[in-house]
């Protein structure tokens, strides 16, 4: 039996839509697998009732059929579904890192991101890697044609979770098909800004960076409160704030003495909004762990 750790992440940043992506130190999911004639799974923790055990339906059973590699897969699940926290990568990219250690198929972490990809691909209908990327490597992780890149990063965040559910299906829907040369240029302009500060472990330059102003303003709508809880996360130290992945999480980079004023202070704002939250302090962490 083999048991792997694979963090909750964040993809997006604001500026970096279905490239950028970050490892966060928690919440986390644990797969287990052993081997077996065909897949099965089982599902326990957080949002379990929601998550089904149809191989087929799984984003593990996915990955089982990628590197075939057919197991008795068990998830307890500490990443919450629909949550805009990288829920199914986090299982993915355990699963692939586990069986590929049970199987000895000897493949890189680099080469196991599509292969957990593929398990996206299940809940998305595309195989996208900006979530998978940084479960599996850690850090901050740029995805691209050309691969992936991952750096190592060291940003205080608070991903804030709201008693929402945004499917993933859902916020792809509302993402805009044209922007104009104006939007386009502020936003390359703020992955740039972005990207320096995770490189430099600025927190004020990632919080800059994170200004979008072509998916984010649209996937907002579908989060009650939104907008107060961004302004409570800036009033109270928040270098910025955005949209985590597709939502409904609001993720505040911030210097590590305000994350518990901003924690707070975009709860009670979600409060003030009537609805129920609760937030991780956290930040950039490691990626898929064998326990």
């Amino acid at each position: 039996m083999i048991a792997v750790r694979a963090p909750a992440t964040s993809a997006n940043l604001g500026s970096g839509f279905d490239v950028f992506g970050v490892a966060l130190d928690r919440p986390a999911d644990v797969v287990r697998v052993e081997e077996a004639d065909r897949t099965t799974i089982e599902v326990t923790g957080v949002g379990s009732h929601y998550i089904p055990e149809d191989p087929d339906k799984n984003t593990v059973g996915a990955v089982a059929d990628a590197l075939d590699a057919p197991a008795h897969i068990r998830i307890d699940k500490g990443v919450r579904p629909a949550s805009g926290l990288g829920s199914s990568a986090a299982s993915a990219a355990a699963a692939a890192l586990a069986l590929n250690e049970l199987y000895d198929r000897g493949l890189s972490r680099q080469e196991l991101v599509p292969v957990a990809g593929e398990g996206e691909a299940v809940v998305s209908g595309e195989a996208h890697v900006d979530n998978v990327a940084p479960a599996l490597l850690g850090g901050f992780t740029i995805a691209s044609e050309a691969g992936v890149t991952a750096v190592d990063a060291s940003i205080p965040l608070v991903a804030c979770l709201p008693e929402i559910a945004v499917s993933t299906r859902d916020a792809r829907r509302v993402v805009p098909t044209e922007t104009d040369i104006g939007d386009l240029v502020r936003t390359v302009g703020c992955a740039a800004t972005l990207t320096a500060g995770m490189c430099r472990n600025d927190p004020r330059l990632v919080g800059e960076g994170m200004y979008d102003t072509v998916v984010t303003p649209a996937r907002a709508e579908l989060i009650t409160g939104y907008e107060a809880v961004r302004e409570a996360a800036l009033a109270a130290g928040a270098t910025g704030v955005t949209v985590s992945g597709a939502g409904p999480a609001v993720l505040a980079a911030c210097y590590g003495a305000d994350r518990r004023a901003v924690a707070s202070a975009m709860v009670d704002a979600f409060a003030d909004a009537g609805v129920d939250a609760r937030a991780y302090q956290t930040a950039i962490g490691g990626g898929a762990t064998v326990l």
